[in-house]
């Protein structure tokens, strides 16, 4: 009897993102207490305090004023250019590195990932990432028949861990030429933590000691989905300058995203940013990323990239839209300012929090600890290494007491 067409390639995969699976069981309780009743802290997009989904009123009046040929029209597959130009600003701030650069449209930072795994590496290759993840990175790789490992991202006392990342460099490096470090700052997701510019140099450093004088290559992916709610504008942008001069042997890939900085997540629209000491390999990127776009979706929302020029190109437009951006920024950190403060004098433990959507607390059993929190109807993820919390999503007025009942679901669970 046939029970599979399945290639041998994709028999058996199934995806089960814990993400949408915890928002499915918090919106069933909504329905069935009410929603006053419940915390909803899973999904990775703004809700005000009064529950609603946020988009910025800028973003969206723009938007809804383009021309009807610009909400239909197909765009060009490498992004139409005043989106790749105006996205490299949106990027960078003030500070756009002194190299070689290039942008691509993509879907969304998903689309860069899924770009930088096929484009850079080969099959049955590792990719590295921290053992704190977005749970998609490992399914980008085992779709395309690479695998993904992990390096323990902070010491105990709570640093960026460059050793542990060094040793994973190596061992990776032992087996394969080409080498992609996926790193999400800054607002990490899931954690909230932050690499510094320091941190960054280190990293680069790394890289450069393991690939100078040989024919390996690395590619460091910098995934800043969240970087417009991670701090003064500016001041979160200055890793940037660390790409500057890179060595010839290094690789630097931007994923952003509109997701988030322009509240139009299902737009699905962001941008691949390549970054090189060499004009030769930023052509090569244009013309093999332009390629897979074409082989994977073709082209991409017109109508976003669209809104992002327009903003880019007006500086009032631009001036409202950051107001609106710093507005929700200090309101997640409101929320995150007290479930932090009631963590520490409840003594439950946390990944340091910087900013962004998301903070993470470590446990042993994450499933059942979730599990146990639906008995005081509140809903978060469990992930590898613990428990994430969407900040972003859960109104100011239900974070208070919610550290402490995380806290003793993890006693009740783990028997502390």
């Amino acid at each position: 009897m046939i029970n599979s067409f399945a290639a041998p390639h994709a028999y058996g995969k199934a995806a089960q993102d814990k993400i949408f699976g915890a928002n499915a069981a918090a919106v069933a309780a909504a329905a069935k207490f009410g929603a006053d009743k419940v915390t909803n802290g899973t999904i990775g997009a703004i809700m005000d305090d009064e529950g609603k989904l946020v988009c910025l009123p800028t973003v969206e009046k723009v938007y809804r004023d383009l021309p009807t040929n610009e909400l239909i029209a197909y765009a060009p597959i490498a992004g139409l250019p005043e989106f790749l130009e105006g996205v490299l600003t949106a990027t960078f701030g003030n500070s756009r590195p002194k190299a070689h650069m290039a942008a691509i449209a993509t879907a969304g930072g998903s689309g860069v990932l899924h770009h930088a795994i096929w484009n850079y590496t080969k099959e049955d290759d590792t990719v590295i990432t921290s053992d704190w993840y977005w749970g998609p990175y490992k399914v980008l790789c085992r779709d395309m028949n690479r695998s993904l490992d992990v390096y323990k991202m902070l010491t105990e006392d709570g640093k960026y861990n460059v050793a542990a990342l060094e040793a994973k460099v190596k061992e990776v490096f032992a087996k394969q030429d080409n080498l992609l470090l996926i790193i999400n700052t800054p607002a990490h997701n899931p954690t909230g933590y932050s690499l510094t510019d320091e941190d960054l140099a280190a990293v680069i450093k790394i890289l450069n000691d393991v690939t100078a004088g040989t024919s390996k290559k690395a590619i460091l992916l910098l995934d800043v989905a969240y970087i417009d709610f991670a701090g003064e504008k500016e001041e979160v942008r200055t890793i940037f300058k660390g790409l500057a001069n890179l060595p010839e042997n290094i690789l630097g890939i931007i994923a952003y995203s509109m997701s988030k900085g322009f509240t139009m997540y299902g737009q699905r629209t962001g941008a691949m940013i390549g970054v090189s000491a060499s004009e030769a390999v930023i052509e090569e990127f244009k013309e093999i990323n332009q390629y897979t776009s074409r082989a994977t979706w073709s082209n991409i929302n017109r109508p976003a990239m669209r809104t992002l020029a327009t903003i880019y190109q007006d500086a009032t437009l631009l001036h409202k839209t950051e107001e609106e951006r710093d507005f929700y920024y200090k309101m997640i950190k409101a929320r995150a300012d007290i479930f932090v403060k009631e963590a520490k004098e409840v003594g439950l433990p946390m990944i340091p929090y910087v900013a962004g959507f998301f903070l993470s607390i470590p446990a042993a059993d994450p499933d059942a600890i979730c599990e146990k929190l639906h008995d005081d109807n509140i809903f978060v993820v469990p992930l590898a290494a613990g428990v994430r919390v969407a900040l972003c999503s859960i109104p100011l007025s239900k974070i208070p007491g919610m550290a402490a009942k995380i806290n003793a679901a993890m006693k009740a669970v783990e028997g502390k």
